[in-house]
């Protein structure tokens, strides 16, 4: 049987449930050697994460900063804004629910009693930039590309851009279903993982009602300012929420959005610009996973959840949510720059955030595809300054 013919969430699912079972029987020395192998992908994850800030962001920044001017600038700021928004929503909703669902106490005495195995041996792969270097190095580059028109230096990034998504492809996602399985081992085998698997069930169902919220207020502020009913309109968007729920991509269901968001009065020269763009730039439900998990994860283990902390986290990551690549667990792959230099994040930490991420992916890709429709409305009523009533009377 070719695992590649499997999805990549059975693949997490089936790693995660080998992973609590193996625990239960596998003797020190095997669980040991995952650990050893956790150890090495880990500072290789390490290594690439400034790469894939600078190799993600720098190209993103210079195709924002010129192409459709206007309508390119109003339709990336909005994105950008609603990811934020969708960050902060899911911020303030984590912090009020999830510390009755977590009992800090006992993950505390769990995380204490739990046996600690290291690995055989290490490997070092320092990696060539910090992550805020990296950061900043996209952020010049990216704008000196955009100021400059500097063709040469764009098509060398968009191709070390592919270098890196294909990388991602090739190399870290095969591989995750395995790096998963040795987390859960080491933490069945040590007596920590019953707890996660607990804390996963409960902030997932938190997080899809947040999704629906989120859609029914995004629909509602579109339907305000575009002079439509917003729940017919996101009725409409249902085929494409329901494809997207079953590709789990976003460009896979661009035709269907299209189709759907035309339904919805926007004009064809305006859906046929920003639903291939806000397939690519507007991740609102993949911002909020990510933030309902790094709270849930940091009430576990008596981390640091004040507003102040995670501020500038939620503001940096809609910027890495921009430059997520189009591949699976691309968005989670962007992030994890900012989980680690802002929230402090552990490999272990990261490795459990993707498999969270991952559980969820193709719920947060339907509410990210259904959200381009909302967009839609708003920049289609911004750009022509006509109400769908309007237009059908001329």
């Amino acid at each position: 049987m070719n695992l590649r013919r499997i999805p990549l969430l059975p693949r997490v699912i089936i790693a995660i449930i080998l992973g609590v079972v193996c625990g239960m029987f596998f003797p020190e020395w095997a669980v040991r050697c995952f650990v050893t192998f956790n150890s090495i992908f880990s500072h290789f994850l390490s290594f690439l994460i400034p790469l894939i800030i600078v190799g993600l962001v720098t190209p993103a920044i210079a195709d924002i900063g010129k192409g459709a001017g206007k309508l390119l600038l109003i339709t990336a700021l909005i994105a950008y804004g609603d990811t934020v928004f969708s960050g902060f929503l899911s911020y303030f909703t984590s912090v009020g629910v999830f510390p009755s669902l977590i009992d800090r106490a006992q993950a505390a005495e769990a995380v204490a009693t739990a046996k600690e195995l290291q690995p055989f041996f290490t490997i070092e792969i320092p990696p060539l930039l910090d992550v805020m270097s990296a950061l900043i190095t996209a952020f010049v580059l990216g704008l000196g590309i955009a100021f400059f028109e500097s063709s040469n230096l764009k098509k060398a990034f968009d191709e070390f851009r592919d270098i890196i998504a294909k990388t991602i492809e090739v190399a870290l996602i095969p591989i995750l279903p395995l790096y998963i399985f040795s987390i859960f081992l080491n933490m069945s085998f040590s007596g920590q993982a019953w707890r996660i698997i607990q804390v996963f069930i409960a902030i997932i169902g938190v997080i899809f009602l947040m999704h629906i919220l989120l859609l029914v207020f995004q629909y509602c502020l579109a339907g305000l300012i575009a002079h439509r009913n917003p729940f017919r309109a996101l009725y409409n968007m249902l085929p494409a929420y329901f494809t997207a729920l079953g590709t789990s991509s976003s460009a896979a269901t661009i035709p269907v959005t299209m189709r759907q968001v035309k339904l919805n009065g926007v004009s064809e020269g305006i859906a046929g610009f920003v639903v291939p763009l806000c397939a690519t730039i507007h991740l609102s439900g993949s911002a909020m996973k990510i933030t309902a998990c790094a709270v849930a994860l940091l009430i576990m283990q008596g981390g640091v959840i004040d507003i102040a902390h995670f501020a500038g986290f939620i503001l940096m990551l809609g910027v890495m949510m921009v430059a997520a690549p189009g591949v699976p667990g691309g968005a989670i792959m962007a992030a994890l720059g900012v989980l680690q230099s802002i929230l402090g994040f552990t490999p272990e930490q990261q490795a459990i955030m993707i498999a969270l991420y991952i559980t969820m992916d193709s719920f947060g890709t339907a509410c990210n595809v259904t959200g381009d429709g909302a967009i839609a409305l708003v920049v289609d009523r911004i750009y022509t300054g006509k109400s769908q009533s309007q237009r059908s009377a001329l």
